[in-house]
């Protein structure tokens, strides 16, 4: 075995089994959105089903760690890279549809970018994730994180995950109950972190289907675009929705500083609704001025942004060269050659700011490896 660093190597325990393509060393940064990221000690892009078993058995035979690693949209590596393997899911599996009473089932292979299978059912007038364009990543990572934007969610859609058990050694299709969703949460990230790898997500979308305009961003947009009382297209929302996420900084394939993010980097905190008190007197405001949403149970959910820019950290705020964007506070961007250390200073100095300000704790949504 080589230890050069990219040099290719073919692995194969028995004859019958499929050939996988190895490299060592390979940099995880260009894999990444947050362009940030040392290098994998084993790299593998896992083109079937077959070849992903046969690289979680590499890894298993030499007693590596595995990580597995989709649009790499919602990632953060460490400057050390990862001492281990890191499969990229690229299974291709071509778009199936099959109707179902007046319902389409659209299955998608992990591999496939998100924002084209978008484009895919709203081009066929499939009503369902048109709010979800832009979005970074592929169709394996929707179900992992619950996918969510500018009022919908992909759990409202998902019917089936058919992913590898790394437990029982063998593929299950597991439906929609069996996910576990939550907001932004799910069961691949969090009881059962690490057991699944997603090969591909079927969705129950609705031919000729309304648009969704549940989001106060989407109404003002088509409030100066539309007549009174007319209803955009779902081509019309896409398109809103990617031109709102590129003024926001937040748009797949988006060039600049902007373009070398995770996205929204901390998610929506979910309080007893007692908290909001105690938040509207570190904000210096009523209660019944702090932005708040119902999530059930007592809850509620606060716009993170919200919390970061009264704590302080306004956008464009910069530590080295990772900074909070200069469109959206949410976003924390890498300036140019940024490290995971720099990020990670960035992210802590937010965290114990707006902690430390209204004692409520932001939960980064970008997992480490």
């Amino acid at each position: 075995m080589s230890n050069s660093s990219g040099r290719a190597m073919l692995y194969s325990q028995a004859v019958l089994r499929p050939m996988i393509d190895l490299r060592e060393f390979v940099p995880l940064a260009p894999y990444t959105t947050l362009q940030i990221g040392g290098p994998a000690r084993f790299f593998v892009e896992a083109a079937s089903e077959a070849e992903v078993v046969e690289a979680t058995l590499f890894a298993r035979d030499r007693g590596l760690p595995l990580f597995v690693l989709g649009g790499g949209s919602n990632v953060l590596v460490s400057d050390a890279g990862f001492e281990g393997v890191v499969m990229r899911v690229g299974v291709p599996i071509s778009r199936r549809e099959l109707q179902e009473g007046e319902s389409v089932l659209l299955e998608a292979g992990a591999g496939e970018s998100w924002d084209d299978v978008v484009l895919y059912a709203v081009d066929r007038g499939y009503a369902g994730i048109e709010c979800l364009a832009g979005i970074p990543g592929d169709v394996g990572g929707t179900p992992v994180q619950n996918v969510g934007a500018y009022g919908q969610e992909v759990a409202e859609t998902i019917v089936k995950v058919r992913a590898y058990d790394l437990q029982t050694q063998s593929f299950v299709d597991l439906d929609h109950t069996a996910c576990r969703f939550g907001y932004r949460r799910s069961l691949f990230n969090t009881e059962q972190r690490g057991r699944y790898i997603v090969t591909a997500v079927t969705y129950r979308l609705r031919p000729g289907g309304e648009a969704a305009l549940r989001y106060a961003d989407l109404s003002r947009y088509f409030a100066t675009t539309l007549d009174a009382g007319e209803k955009p297209t779902l081509r019309q929302v896409y398109d809103a929705v990617r031109s709102i996420r590129e003024q926001k900084g937040m748009l797949v394939g988006q060039g600049g500083a902007d373009g070398r993010s995770a996205g929204s980097f901390f998610k929506n905190p979910v309080v007893p609704s007692a908290v909001v008190s105690q938040v509207a007197l570190g904000a210096g405001c009523r209660p019944d001025e702090v932005p708040q949403y119902p999530a059930g149970d007592g809850l509620v959910k606060l716009p993170a942004a919200w919390l970061v820019e009264r704590a302080g950290f306004h956008k464009g705020f910069a530590m080295g060269r990772a900074a909070i964007s200069s469109r959206h506070t949410l976003a924390l961007v890498n300036l140019g050659g940024a490290t995971a250390a720099e990020l990670i200073a960035l992210r802590d100095a937010v965290v114990e700011g707006v902690e430390g300000r209204f004692g409520v704790h932001l939960e980064q949504e970008p997992v480490q490896p």
